[in-house]
């Protein structure tokens, strides 16, 4: 066979074989070139660096031990996301602090043997920019907002043994407001389905000032207990929060 014959073999090989793959391509297109939705769990910590729950309880507790000089604890959270284009993505999220710092010596109005621990809630809607994307990486930043509910409880250490029915050492002091803030964050694409993420927020949270104020229409419950003790953050509070998720995502 003759060079010049085996150089158009080549060739047309060659061509076919970007022809074959442009076929496969387009019959099977990857998620992010189509609408889809994400379902994203998180867990990292949330700090409040001007709010410790207590003057003698300053940093909180973390997996990796005190944050700061004011409360820092574990957080989880839930995110459902629709990607309406590879660009934007919309949704809601709840955020939630199963293990909050508990101060065993508070103490408290009136210097009774008391325990306090605080914990938050948040719950709203995200928006998310994704200026950076390739096949396996991306980077976002966005914005959040909704409601946030903070609940300071109060546990009475020698109160005496009494039927349930009675009651319990135990009382909670609701707070509720509202949160904005910004967020910002890098992906890691697994697979089409599966992505890794860090995320990071910075949040502005807007807390009632007096103690008989509320925001919210559904908010019933009383500032401070029998006993004297108040919720322990009013007006504007300033929140940071970091965690890793894993999210999965949904074509439509």
């Amino acid at each position: 066979m003759r060079p010049s014959s085996a150089w158009l073999i080549a060739a047309a090989a060659f061509a076919w074989a970007r022809a074959a793959s442009a076929g496969d391509s387009s019959d099977h297109p990857s998620i992010l070139d189509r609408a889809h939705t994400v379902a994203e769990l998180e867990l990292g910590i949330i700090a409040l660096p001007n709010a410790p729950i207590s003057t003698a309880n300053r940093g909180g507790s973390t997996p990796i031990g005190p944050v700061g000089n004011g409360d820092a604890t574990l957080q989880t959270g839930l995110h459902l996301l629709y990607r309406a284009t590879p660009e934007w993505a919309f949704g809601a999220g709840a955020i939630f602090a199963p293990r909050p710092t508990t101060d065993a010596n508070f103490g408290g109005a009136s210097q009774l043997s008391r325990s306090h621990s605080r914990s938050y809630l948040f719950l709203g809607g995200e928006t998310r920019y994704f200026p950076v994307r390739s096949r396996w990486f991306e980077l976002w930043f966005g914005m959040t907002g909704g409601v946030v509910v903070i609940a300071d409880r109060f546990t009475t250490n020698d109160a005496p043994m009494v039927p349930s029915i009675l009651g319990n050492n135990t009382v909670t002091v609701s707070t509720e407001g509202f949160a904005v803030g910004v967020q910002a964050g890098a992906s890691y694409l697994v697979s089409d389905q599966i992505v890794l993420g860090l995320a990071l927020r910075a949040d502005q949270w807007v807390l009632p000032s007096q103690s008989n104020q509320t925001f919210l229409p559904f908010a019933t419950e009383a500032s401070c207990d029998a006993i004297g003790d108040c919720r322990t953050l009013a007006g504007g509070v300033r929140a940071f929060e970091v965690g890793v998720t894993v999210g999965y995502r949904l074509p439509l």
